[in-house]
């Protein structure tokens, strides 16, 4: 189990690799800032045994203000396991937005020389989120077609949430079976079940899922944009999704810093792979965040691509707090679908194999 200062050290290293490249702009800045300095607000667990929020408050500090290294965290580092998920950490954020840049992957070097780690295994991991990282948007996803099902296999009785009132009216086309299709509700339907999914790997054990929830964001954003006739490729899907205020790397940032308070040492007390062995603070918000990020993507697409920057982060704002709302109704269904998947399985989703 991890004590306070190991908690402060693996922070450390999240923030150093979000700042390997110096691409990190003031808007993400701020979300990872929000992140370590208030992730632990409404964690009963957490603040009541003290120590772990300020910790991850500490760790940003230290970092931001250069009073702290790559080097100097790891030795502070004891366990083989922690080791191991702290580069796996580290090399998720670099990979948040792309492939690791010739800066990041010299800070993944140094890190996992500092940290004493295998370099062929560690290459593995590397190699592995590059993968992610390489996703092909349009790919056929027949892996992900079928988690799909069975993510939703437990309720087949189970309607799409009904669309905000300012959503655009349904649109409808033929089709080849000459009948006439909601594309709205097929739309609810696609987007409900991505934050399942993305719900669900934030319940899973292995890191490399994690990584799975920007890539999964992006093909869902895709698939709305198509639904509506707009052709979209990674630069206008990245643009829009930093537009209403969910940066790649401040997202992946987030979702460490929930994972470090929601009982990360529990990955390390023997629990096998495929139960739920994480806290639903981080699924919560990864169902939240897809759910909003879709019906945001339906509404603008849907809409001609006339909502501007402001009005597009204030209907992500609102749609968040609705979708928190959603959470506990589909719960049932996230922890579900968090039993039956596995990281092999999360690969073939992204990369449409």
């Amino acid at each position: 189990m991890m004590n306070n200062r190991e908690i402060e050290a693996v922070g450390a290293i999240c923030v150093l690799a979000s700042l390997a490249d110096g691409a990190m702009n003031e808007r993400e800045r701020e979300h990872v800032r929000a992140a370590f300095e208030g992730a632990g607000a409404g964690d009963g667990d957490a603040a009541s045994e003290g120590g772990e929020a300020r910790a991850l408050a500490s760790a940003y500090r230290r970092a931001m203000l250069k009073q702290t290294d790559a080097a100097q965290e790891a030795r502070e580092l004891s366990s083989p396991e922690v080791r191991r998920y702290a580069f796996e950490m580290a090399v998720a954020v670099c990979d948040a937005d792309g492939r690791c840049s010739d800066a990041e992957r010299r800070f993944l070097e140094t890190l996992r020389a500092s940290l004493g780690l295998d370099a062929n295994e560690s290459a593995t991991v590397v190699t592995e989120a590059d993968r992610l990282a390489d996703f092909e948007l349009a790919a056929a996803p027949t892996a992900m077609a079928t988690a799909m099902a069975t993510t939703m296999a437990t309720t087949p009785a189970m309607t799409p949430p009904a669309a905000p009132s300012a959503a655009p009216s349904a649109s409808a086309s033929s089709s080849s079976f000459g009948t006439t299709r909601d594309v709205s509700a097929e739309v609810d339907a696609s987007i409900l079940k991505y934050a399942i999914l993305n719900g669900a790997l934030e319940l899973l054990p292995q890191g490399l899922a994690t990584m799975a929830i920007v890539p999964l964001q992006m093909k869902m954003v895709y698939g709305v944009g198509k639904s509506y006739g707009v052709s979209l490729d990674r630069g206008h899907i990245k643009e829009f999704i930093a537009t209403i205020g969910v940066g790649m790397t401040s997202q992946v940032v987030e979702n460490f810093a929930r994972d470090l308070l929601g009982g990360l040492a529990k990955k390390f007390l023997g629990k096998t792979a495929g139960k739920v062995v994480k806290t639903a603070t981080g699924a919560a918000m990864s169902f939240a965040t897809t759910y909003a990020l879709g019906q945001v993507a339906k509404q603008y697409y849907a809409g001609g691509r006339k909502l501007s920057s402001v009005d597009l982060r204030a209907l992500f704002s609102r749609e968040v707090e609705r979708a928190k709302g959603l959470y506990t109704q589909h719960r049932p269904e996230i922890e579900q679908s968090a039993r039956t998947l596995d990281a092999k399985q999360v690969l073939a989703m992204v990369r449409g194999g």
